[in-house]
């Protein structure tokens, strides 16, 4: 199955801004009822049987974050604009988002990457550019929409106000 990443309103059926219990019915709609696994979380994670995580993150009744983790079969892709950000080197998917938006190396995590614009944060736990042997390295390990701010800090909160005069 594709997932399609499309931010900042989110994937597949979860949205962004839906109430707690619209994001677990979809999330529930996720899940593979042929093979449930036992590791999955009414109204906070399902795994398919490919491996892929999706995870959901509400705050105040309502959908604030999405997380897909890597999978570990091909069965399941998560796509950006036809790039498969699992499947490709994590400087390749770095590469082909910056395509359509600007992608920035997270200032507090030199492996991972954020599109501020769209928000949608790559994470891997370290970077290995030149091995592809070290997958966790290699490849990103997730992939999290998320409204744009979700990593504001108070004062870039702030700043995003409109300005009343």
């Amino acid at each position: 199955m594709d997932f399609d990443l499309a931010p900042p309103s989110g994937v597949g059926p979860l949205r962004i801004g839906m109430t707690r219990h619209r994001a677990n019915t979809a999330l529930d709609s996720l899940r593979d009822l042929s093979a449930v696994s036992e590791s999955d979380r009414s109204g906070q994670h399902v795994f398919r049987p490919s491996g892929l995580m999706i995870s959901i993150h509400c705050v105040r009744d309502m959908l604030e974050a999405i997380e897909l983790g890597r999978p570990s079969t091909a069965t399941d892709r998560v796509l950006f604009q036809g790039v498969d950000v699992f499947a490709l080197p994590a400087r390749e998917v770095v590469r082909r988002v910056g395509e359509f938006t600007s992608i920035q190396e997270d200032p507090d995590d030199a492996a991972s990457f954020i599109a501020q614009d769209l928000l949608l944060s790559f994470w891997r736990p370290f970077a290995a550019d030149g091995e592809p042997e070290e997958e966790q390295g290699y490849y990103f390990n997730s992939v999290l929409v998320a409204q744009p701010g979700y990593y504001d800090t108070p004062a870039q909160a702030a700043e995003r106000l409109p300005q009343s005069s």
